[in-house]
């Protein structure tokens, strides 16, 4: 009975005890590392960064991307490791929605370095 006096007086109550019953599903996350000079690998699609940060016990920061198709949100994360300056970790959270923008050779020698970790 009570409950129903605050959904007459303040309905969008009852439809904020709605949202925040739902979890709200996670995109999967994809890490590997390559070991690598340049930072940034040619996967193949448009990147945009639009952040980076220093990470606690690495002197290397964390850069953060966007991929640039529209409607595509797909994110990656990429940081050298503290231990081995010469590996890249590149960690991948969500599914591209779209086909690769440019194929690469270089790909298939990304491919054959990889070391792909379990989900999260």
């Amino acid at each position: 009975m009570e409950e129903d006096k605050c959904q007459v007086l303040f309905p969008c109550c009852s439809e904020e005890k709605e949202k925040r019953k739902k979890k709200k599903e996670r995109e999967p996350k994809f890490a590997f590392q390559t070991r690598s000079q340049v930072d940034i690998l040619d996967d193949g699609y448009r990147w945009r960064k639009y952040g980076q940060k220093a990470v606690k016990n690495n002197p290397f920061p964390r850069s953060y991307y966007k991929c640039t198709e529209e409607g595509c949100r797909v994110k990656k994360q990429v940081q050298r490791q503290s231990g081995d300056e010469g590996v890249v970790v590149t960690t991948y959270q969500g599914v591209h929605t779209h086909p690769v923008d440019k194929p690469s050779d270089n790909f298939h020698h990304i491919l054959t370095q990889m070391h792909i970790f379990p989900p999260y």
